[in-house]
């Protein structure tokens, strides 16, 4: 008798159907809200880095933030595994 090492998919199930879970559409939805946040807030401001006061774009500041943010959380969940 011969089993079948490959368990069959749902006869809908596709490679993205597989890969767009409600998460990763929730996550997508957020990061595409925060960049048009970002993106519309293109004036200058002056943002005070410890000692120094710096004026930059207040997009750069918050992409900056934004990504400082992303990399600490995957460096901490990672961790965590």
């Amino acid at each position: 008798m011969a089993t079948n090492p490959r368990p069959r998919k749902a006869s809908g199930s596709t490679p993205l159907g597989d890969f767009f879970t409600p998460g990763r559409i929730t996550a997508l939805l957020i990061a595409v809200l925060v960049l048009i946040f970002i993106f519309e807030n293109t004036r200058k401001t002056r943002i005070r880095l410890l000692i120094p006061e710096v004026t930059m774009p207040l997009w750069v500041a918050l992409l900056a933030t934004g990504l400082i943010g992303l990399f600490l959380g995957m460096y901490l969940t990672h961790r965590r595994r």
